[in-house]
């Protein structure tokens, strides 16, 4: 072979070697591969250049992930707590604009020019991008929850690793995720002359997002008193005196002693007088029945017994299906 043949031969070898950039990519085929990533794989696509930044931050990818994960768990509460987050951690000071604008640059002048094959390296998981401030992003609210950075409100059955004291229980309490183990831990507010009490390890089935927006130390307002009758699945607020929070505990609404509990005969729920059962606990247990009045209750109790609050009758056939669950396998006393 002459040497020009050599020479042409080996320009053709580097041309057909070049490999394409993913910019150069179709823009559906683009936004395609981006919404396959996962959300590990778009945090490190988006360090790579200025436009796929852009494209890997955009909200409509990142609310797949987040309701697949988070969205079990993050009610009003939670969102109201990440908007007050933001504006607590956000750092308007010169410094940091200097030098978030002297990094733009240097993100703008190596930008895009990076061939797939080196992508793929980032996107495995090898390369981890330093996290940037929070900011009002769905990916950033996503990465500050898996960073367990971020405290939010939830509530928790059968509290302190389930204590036979708060069994069929659901209690407020901050929490933060844990991705080593796959777990949270959780801190609830201080009560008498109680310390804040940590618990760790709280497993995802524990969890669910406050379904009412009443605060632990406050009364609810019950609106479905007229409605209740015999077998009807409640939860009732609990505690155990004036200065503890309220607890949202499990129970059935039951028969009146004079009734013989035929469904034909039946007119508990004529009756001014509210019967409510918690049968996990032992017949004749002073925790088995308690009695409220329908047409103007509000707080009843005493030192002794604790103090019965607001109702929330349960429709949803999940929310009675997890108190089932939670059962506790013996009777308690």
């Amino acid at each position: 072979m002459s040497p020009r043949n050599r020479f042409v031969h080996r320009v053709e070898n580097v041309e057909e070697s070049e490999e394409m950039s993913v910019l150069d990519l179709p823009e559906l085929t683009l936004e395609c591969i981006l919404g396959k990533l996962s959300p590990t794989g778009l945090s490190n696509m988006a360090a790579v250049c200025s436009s796929l930044r852009e494209r890997c931050r955009s909200d409509h990818l990142w609310e797949k992930h987040m309701k697949e994960k988070w969205g079990r768990l993050i009610g009003h509460a939670a969102r109201r707590e990440w908007k007050q987050y933001l504006s607590s951690t956000k750092d308007s000071s010169p410094a940091a604009i200097t030098s978030s604008n002297r990094s733009k640059k240097w993100i703008g002048v190596l930008s895009c020019v990076w061939p797939i094959s080196w992508l793929k390296s980032r996107i495995d998981g090898s390369y981890k991008p330093k996290s940037p401030s929070p900011d009002d992003s769905v990916m950033s609210w996503y990465q500050s929850l898996e960073s367990g950075k971020f405290w939010f409100p939830s509530q928790i059955y059968n509290r302190e690793h389930g204590h036979v004291g708060f069994m069929l229980s659901c209690y407020d309490a901050e929490v933060r995720y844990d991705s080593h183990t796959d777990t949270f831990h959780a801190r609830y507010p201080p009560h008498g002359r109680r310390a804040i009490v940590i618990e760790e390890g709280v497993q995802w089935d524990r969890l669910r997002a406050p379904p009412i927006s009443t605060p632990a130390h406050e009364l609810h307002i019950s609106d479905c008193l007229s409605d209740l009758r015999p077998g009807d699945h409640i939860e009732i607020q609990w505690r155990r005196n004036k200065e503890f929070p309220y607890g949202w505990w499990y129970g059935v609404i039951g028969h009146l002693e004079s009734c013989d509990g035929s469904e034909h005969f039946c007119h508990c729920h004529l009756s001014d007088t509210v019967v409510l059962e918690f049968n996990q606990y032992t017949p004749g247990s002073r925790w088995r029945r308690a009695l409220i009045n329908r047409k103007d209750h509000r707080e009843e109790g005493s030192e002794t017994d604790g103090f019965y609050g607001g109702i929330r009758k349960l429709q949803s056939k999940d929310e009675i299906s997890k108190w089932r669950q939670l059962w506790p396998t013996d009777i308690l006393e």
